[in-house]
C-alpha cells in the first residue's frame, strides 16, 4: 500500500517560513522523481518544485529563490522549505511521486498553507 503523508502546513505571516515534509511508504523512493504542487481556491493545480533521483531540482518561476526542495532517501522523505512567504503562496500543497515505468504517479492528501498579509 502506497502512502504519501504531508505535514508541516499551517498559518504564517507574510515574510515567514514553513517547512513541509512528505513521508512516503510503499514505493521505491530513491528512484522516483518527487514533486510539490499547489492548488489555490478557484485555480488549477500547479507545479511548485521537483527533485529527481539524482537531486536535480526545478522550480516554478514564482518560487525561485524562496523555496528549496530536498530529499532524504534514507528516510523516504521529501521536503519543501518555504521562505519569504507571500499571501499569494496560500494554497493546498500536494506531494507527488512521479510515474515510473508502468507504475502510476501517487499523491498525498494535501497540506494547507495560509499566508496572512
Amino acid at each position: 500500500q502506497v502512502q504519501l503523508v504531508e505535514s508541516g502546513g499551517g498559518l504564517v505571516q507574510a515574510g515567514g517560513s514553513l517547512r513541509l515534509s512528505c513521508a512516503t511508504s510503499g514505493i521505491i523512493f530513491s528512484i522516483r522523481t518527487m514533486g510539490w504542487y499547489r492548488q489555490a481556491p478557484g485555480k488549477q493545480r500547479e507545479l511548485v518544485a521537483i527533485i529527481t533521483p539524482g537531486a536535480t531540482t526545478n522550480y516554478a518561476n514564482s518560487v525561485k529563490g524562496r523555496f528549496t526542495v530536498s530529499r532524504d532517501n534514507a528516510k523516504n522523505t521529501v521536503y519543501l522549505q518555504m521562505n519569504s512567504l507571500k499571501p499569494e503562496d496560500t494554497a493546498v500543497y500536494y506531494c507527488n511521486a512521479g510515474a515510473l515505468g508502468t507504475s502510476r504517479p501517487y499523491w498525498g492528501q494535501g497540506a494547507q498553507v495560509t499566508v496572512s498579509s
